[in-house]
């Protein structure tokens, strides 16, 4: 998943929190994330089939008098996404912090019987 996919499902997950599902247009999610990216309205287009393809969410296209709209709906994986991203960083830290133990306890093993054995 690219940065910009995890950005727009990031941004539906915060829209569609309360209800089960939202009506978003592309304009609305390109002024949302143009801090960060520059997106087009075609790579929204894009990212959303990915979205839907890769099960996170559903969506209809639907025409309006003002352009065109977004009737997305979280599936179960994009209900648990943002909890599955914190998830995945805490296990990635503590995986760190316990290469950083180890390592720190072979090293001061090390001396230990480097003094022992000198």
């Amino acid at each position: 998943m690219t940065k910009k996919e995890k950005m727009v499902m990031t941004y539906l997950c915060e829209k569609c929190q309360q209800k089960r599902t939202y009506l978003v247009s592309p304009q609305e999610i390109t002024q949302a994330l143009s801090k960060k990216f520059v997106l087009s309205i075609e790579e929204i287009d894009e990212i959303m089939v990915t979205l839907a393809n890769e099960n996170l969410i559903e969506f209809v296209v639907s025409d309006s008098k003002k352009g065109y709209f977004y009737c997305v709906n979280l599936k179960k994986n994009g209900q648990s996404f943002v909890y599955d991203i914190k998830k995945n960083r805490r296990v990635f830290g503590l995986l760190i912090l316990r290469s950083i133990f180890l390592a720190t306890v072979s090293f001061v093993f090390g001396l230990i019987l480097k003094a022992i054995f000198s």
